[in-house]
């Protein structure tokens, strides 16, 4: 962090710490319990640093609730609506906390949506005035840089729209966020990095004498934000965008979004909002609320599809062909590499005996590797698809029930169908971190070579490849230490492929390594086929996290050092040189020194507890001589 930064951070009075995009905003999920104090947890410390909490249902009619800390807890305005405040009593939010909030009464069983934005500079600012009824008042404000969007809203006077003012030349003058007006309104001058001047064309909307106002501005970081472990990530983006005749558009934020805000700049479009935990996904349903209407909320095909580097539209449904659209778009977090595998990683095992079968993770869920320890295949979960797999198949990909990933935020929730009545399901979890795990999704095109674009933000050194269409295809799997004329397949147990066996393995990677920002795709079909959508997992050595490797195999135990300091929690271990399965041990089932039980990505097969392979190590684990070849490659990869 350079020394001007520290200086302007302490002068802010918000301090000198590099913020992660977790720290300052939260889409969270919960379900209401139809008891008043609900506590939300989510990371957020609004009582000590203050913002804002916006707040709806989802699964029925309710307006969209705003409360802020700077005009206190029962005082709520619905972005829907121009009413002036109100207090909600006992349904409103009943505390502002340190990591999160309280809610009020809501319905039992009902199901909810906050989005939760921190002060922060750079990001998000919440100022209160009182109008003076002069020609031009102008109030100051601490976002530190000139604000991308700002909301307005008179607080004290019913049948007062929301204005809405937009950093961009394309759209100028202002639009109402509680309506489907369009843009071409002009109640919001000049607005610097310091200030916002109201003008006096509707004093009752902006600056009447006596009336009290409140303003939430947020930013647009273009090349200048100070956010992640170097001060130097941009988070949150404003602008525009034209669609084309069918309604796609392609918008390149620099960063890959997990919140979109955006509206039509003409008549009749609404205030759309979509986002990842509610379901914002690769060739589905998406799920979308908007600011201005109280209707509870909608699917509709792929409506914004996230990439690497922003998003894409693609559904005339909502976004309407040919027409000129503001919006706002926030970060996935997190932006640093993580140095707790629990933040990122668990293993799970519980009983199917019910109909619903609900577990904690921790965090937020990207991907899920669920299977059972009797027969049973081996199911990939993916918040970017909402849809899974199977380890053990070449079959496309299948759709997941809707509340699998967006019910609760940390919660996956499978229902018992899948595993029978009496079954042991065993699940691990992963979350998309910086450093350690990615996952991408990419359409297969006539280009080869070509490049395909991640945000690990470090080299992977394992891969998992796979054709989610109809006939699905091989699981490809490169690692680095076969290299990247090789590959290896995730659903059978064959040894892993070179250029030398014949076999022409350099049309899968290119023959060329991965970077930090891309992987390289040959011309075989399976990898890059016209038309074709496919998804890749991306995995890398995190320090004391997870460790991607290899060892030769001995005629003596052989013990791996990961760099961890309480052994692994989970090992995946794999024969390069000839035919083997894909073993897989965690700590729950058990890593013992004695016999425990494997599971075989590559087979639908019970667990088998007939072998002693694998022990314990504070290092990593212990492979023991009864499990190798002497002389032979294996590749592993293991989380702490």
């Amino acid at each position: 962090m350079s020394v001007s930064k520290i200086v302007a951070a302490a002068a802010s009075g918000f301090g000198s710490d590099p913020l992660d995009v977790d720290e300052v905003f939260s889409c969270h999920l919960y379900e209401g319990n139809g008891a008043q104090n609900l506590t939300v947890t989510n990371g957020i410390d609004l009582a000590g640093e203050g913002g804002m909490v916006w707040y709806r249902r989802r699964d029925g009619a309710e307006n969209n609730s705003i409360e802020d800390t700077e005009r206190g807890l029962d005082n709520v305005i619905y972005t829907d609506s121009a009413n002036a405040q109100a207090d909600p009593g006992a349904y409103g939010l009943q505390a502002f906390n340190s990591d999160g909030f309280t809610a009020g009464y809501d319905l039992s069983g009902g199901d909810y949506v906050s989005w939760t934005f921190r002060k922060a500079p750079k990001f998000f600012d919440v100022v209160t005035y009182t109008g003076d009824g002069t020609n031009n008042q102008t109030f100051n404000h601490s976002l530190g840089c000139v604000p991308g969007m700002v909301f307005l809203k008179n607080t004290s006077r019913s049948g007062q729209d929301w204005w809405v003012w937009v950093n961009d030349s394309i759209t100028a003058n202002e639009g109402r966020l509680n309506n489907t007006g369009d843009f071409g309104y002009n109640v919001i001058g000049t607005v610097t990095d310091t200030t916002v001047q109201t003008l006096n064309q509707n004093q009752y909307a902006t600056n009447y004498s006596g009336d009290s106002y409140v303003a939430y501005l947020f930013a647009h970081n273009n090349n200048d934000g100070e956010f992640g472990p170097d001060s130097d990530q941009d988070i949150i983006k404003c602008g525009s965008f034209t669609s084309d005749s069918s309604g796609i558009a392609t918008v390149n934020l620099g960063f890959e979004p997990q919140w979109v805000l955006f509206k039509g700049t003409h008549a009749g479009s609404s205030w759309f909002i979509v986002d990842v935990m509610r379901g914002m996904v690769n060739g589905a349903n998406d799920a979308w609320l908007a600011a201005n209407l109280t209707n509870a909320e909608g699917t509709s095909n792929t409506v914004i599809t996230p990439t690497p580097t922003g998003f894409v539209t693609d559904g005339t449904n909502i976004v309407d062909p040919s027409q000129t659209f503001i919006f706002m778009a926030i970060r996935r977090g997190p932006l640093a590499v993580p140095d707790d595998a629990t933040k990122v990683f668990n293993v799970a095992t519980y009983s199917s005996n019910s109909n619903s079968n609900l577990y904690n993770t921790g965090f937020d869920v990207d991907m899920a590797i669920n299977t059972t320890t009797i027969s049973n295949s081996n199911y990939v979960l993916s918040r970017l698809t909402n849809k899974y797999l199977d380890t053990n198949s070449i079959a496309s990909d299948n759709t997941l029930p809707s509340s699998v990933f967006n019910s609760e935020s940390n919660v996956i929730n499978l229902n018992a169908g899948w595993w029978g009545t009496t079954n042991t399901v065993v699940s691990y979890s992963w979350r998309r971190a910086p450093g350690y795990f990615d996952v991408v999704c990419y359409a297969g095109s006539t280009t080869t070579p070509r490049t395909i674009s991640h945000n690990l933000t470090v080299i992977p050194e394992m891969i998992w490849l796979k054709g989610r269409d109809a006939g699905g295809g091989q699981w490809y799997v490169y690692h680095k230490d076969t290299g990247n004329q090789a590959y290896g397949a995730l659903n059978n147990n064959y040894y892993i492929y070179t250029a030398s066996d014949g076999v022409v393995a350099q049309t899968i990677w290119n023959a060329t390594n991965p970077t930090a920002s891309v992987f390289s795709l040959g011309n075989a079909s399976n990898g890059n086929s016209n038309g074709q959508n496919f998804i890749a997992y991306l995995f890398a050595t995190a320090p004391g996290v997870s460790k991607v490797g290899s060892f030769t195999g001995s005629t003596s135990d052989v013990t791996v050092d990961c760099g961890f300091s309480s052994g692994a929690k989970f090992v995946m271990v794999k024969d390069a040189s000839a035919n083997g399965d894909w073993y897989v041990w965690d700590s729950v089932r058990g890593i013992v020194a004695g016999n425990e039980g494997y599971l075989e990505l590559n087979t639908p097969d019970a667990e088998n507890t007939g072998g002693d392979y694998i022990d314990p190590h504070s290092s990593g684990f212990i492979i023991t001589s009864g499990f190798m070849q002497s002389g032979r490659t294996y590749i592993f990869y293991a989380i702490a």
